[in-house]
């Protein structure tokens, strides 16, 4: 399984971005696909996750109210939309895949994409 993230960038705060994960196959029918982000100095931290099969998001305590989660099943695709950004949410974002049978620990996943750089001004 191959992840490309994208969707990235620069932007000041309160705006949006949406990142999107491609997957080049799933592992499991009811894998999951987990967004994390990490920033420098800190440990990668979990922003959400969906399994493919039952559409139900979850979410880390920074993405609650303000990032959604989604699914395009036909393009084998996962969106993470961003609203009200803030510079605390300046990232690497990574999207990964796998079984995942705890949705919020990175070990859980098989499969990692390169990342996408998320940088918020303020």
């Amino acid at each position: 399984v191959q992840l490309q993230a994208s969707g990235g960038g620069l932007v000041q705060a309160g705006a949006s971005l949406r990142l999107s994960c491609v997957a080049s196959a799933r592992t499991f029918s009811d894998s999951a696909v987990g967004w994390f982000r990490q920033a420098p100095g800190k440990e990668r931290e979990f922003v959400a996750a969906i399994r493919w099969s039952s559409n139900s998001p979850y979410y880390g305590d920074s993405a609650k109210g303000r990032f959604t989660i989604s699914i395009d099943n036909a393009k084998n695709t996962v969106y993470l939309q961003m609203n009200n950004l803030k510079p605390g949410d300046t990232a690497v974002y990574y999207c990964a895949e796998g079984p995942a049978e705890r949705l919020s620990i990175p070990e859980s996943y098989a499969n990692w994409g390169q990342g996408t750089q998320v940088t918020v001004s303020s």
